[in-house]
């Protein structure tokens, strides 16, 4: 049997106002110092991407056990590639220098709200947690319009993309979705 004993104080001020001081308080400062830390590491990368020209003010940083595996920023003009965020380039580089695409083990830090691009790029490597500085907002306010669901919806700043989106049908959809099915005993992801 698991007994689990928590201390807690209850402070009322003169105010009348009630507080709870618990003995997890200073796990939680230095889980709040450990952010700090390494956000503030993603911001530092933020501003050395924009000084060497390679692209936006992004920067991201991949941490496991407490090291930082990758401190990457936006390369998108460096790279010509519209797909090189921060967030995006710290997973690939992350991913090679640990050998594995899965880092549930790890933590991402981004100094801005990630894009719904590098957000799903998030999700899809497993990683365990994800602490952002800026709001969206900032970057949309100095003109980065990368909000990819703003774009599709047609909603907020931003109107509907001018792109065309339609699913094949007939025998393009037909081949694209056989390919899952003779190819599934190849693939046990995770």
């Amino acid at each position: 049997m698991l007994c689990i004993i928590l201390f807690c104080v209850v402070v009322e001020s003169k105010d009348g106002t009630i507080s709870v001081a618990s003995a997890f308080a200073g796990h939680q400062e230095a889980v709040q110092d450990r952010d700090h830390r390494f956000l503030t590491k993603a911001v530092e990368e933020a501003y050395r991407g924009v000084e060497c020209g390679d692209g936006g003010p992004f920067g991201a940083v991949v941490v496991c056990n407490d090291e930082v595996v990758v401190s990457c920023h936006n390369m998108v003009l460096k790279h010509t590639d519209p797909t090189a965020h921060a967030e995006v380039t710290a997973i690939r580089e992350a991913c090679k220098k640990l050998g594995k695409i899965e880092l549930s083990d790890c933590e991402i830090y981004a100094s801005c709200e990630p894009c719904p691009m590098c957000f799903g790029a998030v999700h899809l490597s497993r990683i365990k947690r994800l602490v952002y500085g800026a709001k969206a907002e900032a970057a949309i306010a100095i003109g980065f319009d990368d909000f990819i669901a703003d774009a599709l919806r047609g909603t907020g700043y931003y109107q509907k993309a001018s792109m065309e989106i339609k699913k094949a049908d007939g025998n393009g959809a037909l081949i694209a979705e056989q390919v899952f099915e003779k190819t599934k005993e190849k693939f046990q992801m995770y």
